[in-house]
């Protein structure tokens, strides 16, 4: 591929490396929901014994009627990124980042889920639960992009250095460049036994969406509304729009299987939830703005040891590539005609259906958990999750915004049952470092790496 002849597109990538959300840590689901599904690490899936269980496996909600449960996890997620050296520096229609190391900003978040579960009778049960995804944003400041705006050749007089992060806005845009999204799902559950063992459940799902994005006009000649019109017509929803909300309705179908004392087995399936288009940010996502939920599939077994010990195997498989605006390569935006390399393909720019994305391919994680219940009203637990990252490693320019590369989660929690009969939970989590590297696409002589790593405390509150 021909290094990029405009500059153009390199400043539009200068102003991407600010602020950006991600979701983690399974790529951007979490590895688990709720307290005692996250002491586990996320298995059990065939274990429920909340309400909040519904949120993974809707079938859990005739197994938890009459139960409710409130809670709060502080996610500390550690970032940074690092360049190397570059033999072009810039020039010959290069982009090059640094070289610098840089760690991210926005290191606190607070995420919160609640649930409840009520009998209808003997045989079915309603159940009801709000949660969102571990939330975070990259904030990288200070940072330097050097790029040739003269285009091919060598140009040491038109040499360009830009600083981007806090100061990003001077040639951003509009003093300042970010983005914004955050997403928050309710499950509404019904689950209906077909015998004394046998329990199916389906779950109608909302998504509220809600994004913004500031700063980002160097932009618009990549753009479809902008490379159709012959560069006579500026794009209107790009940027500086302010929130936009993107509303879905997904199913989700579980089945709960206790086969004998000592096995049992579940899963759950949630077909890819179609959103509402950013409609105010058409000229950016892929598809005119489309963001939406990827398919899942969970599937558990549980081995009940003994009375106090059961163990869980629980396998996940989440399909972001089959998300546009998440699966899209970034080397997508070099077929657009206005990108300098020769192209034609108008669905290519931004905003077209195979307009640039991150990149990420699908991801199947593994889970190991064990619990034992000690006396005395404890109850403890441990897990282990391991999942190959989503990202590869020609797709580095973009992912600085979303480093998504946890692969392996420990984590241990417990149970302390009161004298009420009331619950209070605890879960503890740790993903291990992980660090990717590979080439900067607009300078092929330089590395791009970035690695990550992360806690979360969670607590929650169970009563009946």
């Amino acid at each position: 591929m021909r290094l990029n002849k405009r500059s153009q597109l390199a400043t539009a990538i200068a102003t991407l490396l600010i602020t950006t959300p991600l979701w983690a840590t399974n790529g951007y689901f979490t590895h688990g929901t709720g307290t005692k599904n996250k002491g586990l690490a996320g298995a059990g899936l065939a274990m429920p014994e909340d309400a909040i269980s519904i949120a993974n496996n809707p079938a859990a909600a005739l197994a938890n009627t009459g139960k409710y449960d409130l809670g709060v996890a502080v996610f500390k997620p550690l970032r940074k990124y690092e360049t190397t050296e570059s033999q072009l520096n810039g020039q010959f229609g290069s982009f090059t980042i640094g070289p610098h190391k840089l760690k991210s900003g926005n290191n606190l978040h607070y995420i919160p889920h609640m649930a409840g579960a009520w009998k209808i009778n003997d045989q079915s049960a309603f159940a009801a639960a709000f949660y969102g995804r571990g939330g975070m944003n990259t904030s990288w400041t200070y940072g330097t992009a050097t790029f040739d705006p003269d285009g091919p050749g060598p140009a040491p007089v038109g040499t360009y250095l830009g600083t981007y992060g806090a100061e990003v806005g001077g040639y951003g845009g509009n003093g300042g460049t970010g983005v914004d999204l955050s997403q928050a799902f309710l499950d509404l559950s019904y689950a209906h036994s077909l015998g004394d063992n046998f329990t199916l459940g389906i779950s109608l799902v909302g998504v509220a969406q809600v994004f913004a994005a500031r700063g980002l006009p160097a932009f618009a000649g990549y753009t479809e509304t902008f490379a159709a019109s012959g560069g006579t017509a500026m794009p209107e929803n790009l940027t500086n729009n302010g929130h936009d909300t993107s509303y879905g309705v997904g199913l989700k179908a579980g089945l709960l299987w206790n086969i004998s004392d000592a096995v049992s087995v579940a899963a759950s399936y949630s077909p890819k939830i179609k959103m509402g288009k950013f409609d105010d940010y058409s000229d950016l996502f892929a598809d005119s703005g489309t963001m939406d939920i990827p398919a899942d599939l969970k599937v558990g077994l549980t081995f009940h040891a003994s009375d106090s010990v059961s163990l869980s195997f629980d396998v996940e498989n989440i399909w972001y590539s089959d998300v546009v605006s998440v699966g899209n390569q970034f080397v997508n935006l070099f077929n657009c005609p206005t990108a300098g390399q020769g192209g034609t393909d108008l669905s290519s720019c931004l905003g077209g259906k195979n307009g640039a994305g991150f990149g990420w391919e699908d991801m199947t994680v593994y889970r190991v958990g064990a619990q034992w219940d000690a006396g005395n009203d404890w109850t403890w637990r441990v897990g282990f999750s391991h999942g190959k990252q989503p990202i590869p490693e020609s797709e580095m320019v973009f992912n600085i915004l979303a480093p998504g590369v946890i692969e392996d989660h420990l984590t241990f929690g417990f149970t302390r049952k009161l004298s009420s009969g009331d619950e209070f939970n605890f879960s503890f989590m740790h993903g291990f470092n992980k660090k990717v590297t590979g080439p900067n696409t607009l300078d092929p002589t330089q590395n791009i790496s970035f690695e990550m790593n992360q806690w979360e405390l969670e607590i929650s509150y169970g009563w009946r």
